[in-house]
């Protein structure tokens, strides 16, 4: 039987800076990068849907991709996102991650059957990759079914992780968990919302963008045993949640314009092909983000 994945607590999932130029802010990147290791995390995945990785090209991946990894210098795990429809491009950014040294990959693929979306995570393992974290997104659903996961994770020595973005997604993780005797890593990312509910069911990390103090020692608490305290903080965010949790494109929008209202990215800027936010949307976006920013300011006594 495999080992755990040795991957616990807050895992960054990076917003892509964009300049007013509307090019990717590397120098921005890096800064986001350095508070979320001060603020505690304990990795990076880059980029994903929340980084507008439709939007970015080859050359843009790896050049964020690469910034991650010099920025972290080892000291947490990295996953580099290789969700890409076109098989070849995908096949052509995963060679460029394992020659720069990137061999943790994310992938998220379109599920179509169950005999197809597997030959595509063993293509995927046959290339050399060391772990492989499976993006289970599903915005209206149940995700991926129990049997194709637990076949996979008995296959693919590679495929060690899986991150679940259902809905719901308590009892898949208490399945999950059941069926591989505890040693598929999973993760919460859109889920977030029911964060204490997964760490009652045992999730091992968490993969929100933003708010990583917070977040941080939210998870700290509950670990310490301290629930009432980590309950206490994270119904602080739920307004928050409720509000950028409508749709990916209001989160996305949401997060960065936090981001920089905190000065860690110089622009709000996101790509055309994100849904509007409007004058009422920045509105209740940036009083929630106030009480964002006195949350992340405050320091335990």
């Amino acid at each position: 039987m495999k080992e755990l994945f040795p991957l616990v607590g807050i895992v960054t999932v990076l917003n892509t800076p964009f300049n007013t130029s509307g090019d990717v802010d590397i120098p921005s990147l890096r800064k986001n990068v350095q508070y979320a290791l001060q603020a505690g995390v304990s990795g990076f995945l880059v980029p994903a849907l929340a980084s507008e990785v439709a939007t970015l090209n080859l050359t843009e991946r790896l050049s964020i991709v690469n910034a991650v990894l010099e920025e972290v210098a080892g000291r947490v795990p990295i996953f580099a996102g290789a969700g890409e429809l076109d098989v070849l491009k995908r096949k052509k950014l995963i060679a460029e991650y394992l020659q720069a040294g990137h061999k943790n990959i994310l992938l998220q693929l379109p599920f179509t059957d169950i005999k197809g979306f597997k030959a595509q995570i063993h293509e995927v393992a046959a290339t050399g990759v060391e772990t492989i974290m499976i993006q289970d997104w599903d915005a209206s659903g149940y995700g991926l079914p129990d049997e194709l996961i637990l076949e996979l994770f008995q296959e693919v020595e590679a495929f060690r992780c899986l991150k679940v973005e259902t809905v719901p997604a308590g009892v898949k993780y208490s399945r999950l968990l059941a069926l591989t005797e505890g040693k598929l890593h999973l993760s919460g990312g859109w889920a977030v919302t029911q964060m204490i509910e997964g760490l009652k069911r045992g999730v091992h990390a968490f993969m929100p963008t933003a708010m990583h103090k917070t977040y941080c020692r939210i998870y700290e608490y509950f670990q310490a045993g301290e629930l009432q305290k980590a309950e206490q903080l994270f119904y602080q965010l739920l307004p928050v949640l409720a509000f950028s949790n409508q749709h990916l494109d209001i989160s996305i929008h949401f997060f960065k314009r936090l981001l920089h209202k905190q000065g860690i990215y110089k622009t709000p800027a996101v790509r055309a092909a994100l849904l509007p936010f409007d004058e009422i949307h920045q509105q209740i976006a940036d009083t929630l983000i106030e009480k964002v920013i006195t949350l992340e300011n405050y320091t335990p006594a």
